[in-house]
């Protein structure tokens, strides 16, 4: 790759980073005006990242946020792989947690498209 090709391509990281926030900003509300409060976003543990962890009426929710020009590549775009990554964060974030692996959780997907619509797909891992 050519120099001068960089620095488009740090732009678009850039904007892609600032669109990923922006998404993960609307979830949040979202969860919010339904009761959640966000404890953590972007937490990291040995065994990778969860976007969005909240706790509300019934425990946590760890959500994972997926944007892509529809919500048919957004859902694509999370594989059985990464949903394992998500657990076994999921699993050192729990071992925190008073009630340990016992605590009630839900896994939930949010699916976001290239306008910004999107759509909140509780205990999706079954279903993506």
């Amino acid at each position: 790759m050519a120099k001068h090709d960089r620095p488009d391509r740090v732009r678009r990281g850039y904007l892609n980073h600032r669109t990923g926030e922006a998404a993960e900003d609307r979830i949040a509300s979202t969860y919010g005006d339904q009761g959640f409060a966000v404890i953590h976003r972007r937490w990291r543990g040995s065994a990778g990242e969860i976007d969005l962890i909240l706790r509300g009426p019934g425990g946590l929710i760890f959500a994972e946020v997926k944007q892509s020009r529809d919500f048919a590549h957004a859902a694509a775009s999370l594989g059985s792989r990464q949903m394992r990554r998500i657990y076994s964060a999921a699993a050192e974030f729990l071992a925190t947690e008073p009630s340990g692996q016992n605590t009630e959780v839900r896994f939930d997907v949010a699916l976001v498209d290239a306008t910004g619509r999107f759509q909140i797909v509780e205990n999706a891992f079954g279903q993506v």
